[in-house]
């Protein structure tokens, strides 16, 4: 069975919910035409990496901001995976990944490392694969890939901001993950400015070999999608086509 997985390099306007939404849904159309199973987006991508107004902009699983969301993972099909800032049940506030289902459910990740430290969540399963969620910091403690490694994860999904000044690192520890535990790796990036810094964009995928399979080359709005078929992968960078 072939898997096809895609990292959104987007652009979010700070606090703006319903049309941070609106625009992943452009990433959507584009991602389903290609028929993808999964699409990962940016860290806090939702609202923009702007921790001064995660809390008034925080939102529950089952918020009615998501249904738009909800009818492109349904009708696609495919699992959507957003950012954005959630209250737990104690209200304290988190740094989560919605993985809005086919099936119109919402699976939860919070951030475990860094802020307010949460305790993570399952593993989705897509297709026959099982992939492992990661926000940004997670990613750069080499236990979090080896945990989600040793409960059987073919695929680390990771949603970040990265700049420049980070990117060679982080992403030199993405590939030694994908080498060592054997699976592959999905960063999606944001592009443009957020949160006052400038990201690196360049998200990727690379294979359980630790090979490069696509990257975009800078920051602009694109789409990086990847298809496996027949055990070996291949991919695609497309820009975000015109509204």
């Amino acid at each position: 069975m072939s898997l096809i997985i895609a990292a959104a390099q987007s652009t979010s306007v700070p606090g703006d919910v319903s049309g941070n939404v609106a625009h992943h849904l452009r990433f959507g159309t584009m991602a389903a035409q290609r028929g993808a199973q999964l699409l990962v987006f940016p860290e806090l991508s939702l609202i923009g990496y702007e921790l001064t107004i995660a809390r008034s902009n925080a939102l529950r699983p089952d918020s009615s901001d998501l249904n738009p969301l909800r009818h492109l993972a349904t009708h696609a099909p495919m699992t959507v995976v957003v950012g954005t800032p959630m209250l737990d049940d104690h209200d304290e506030l988190r740094i989560a990944a919605f993985a809005v289902r086919s099936d119109g459910s919402v699976l939860t990740y919070t951030k475990e490392y860094v802020f307010r430290s949460g305790p993570g969540g399952p593993a989705l399963l897509v297709e026959d694969a099982t992939v492992a969620l990661a926000i940004c910091a997670d990613a750069a403690h080499p236990e979090h890939a080896a945990r989600a490694a040793a409960r059987g994860a073919t695929v680390y999904a990771v949603g970040v901001m990265i700049t420049e000044d980070g990117y060679t690192r982080k992403a030199a520890l993405l590939k030694n993950y994908a080498l060592e535990h054997r699976m592959a790796v999905l960063m999606a990036n944001y592009s443009g400015v957020t949160g006052g810094s400038v990201s690196a964009g360049k998200s990727a995928l690379w294979s359980e070999d630790g090979q490069l399979v696509a990257a975009s080359t800078g920051s602009e709005e694109a789409l990086v999608v990847g298809m496996k078929q027949n055990g070996g992968w291949n991919g695609i960078v497309l820009p975000l086509s015109s509204p």
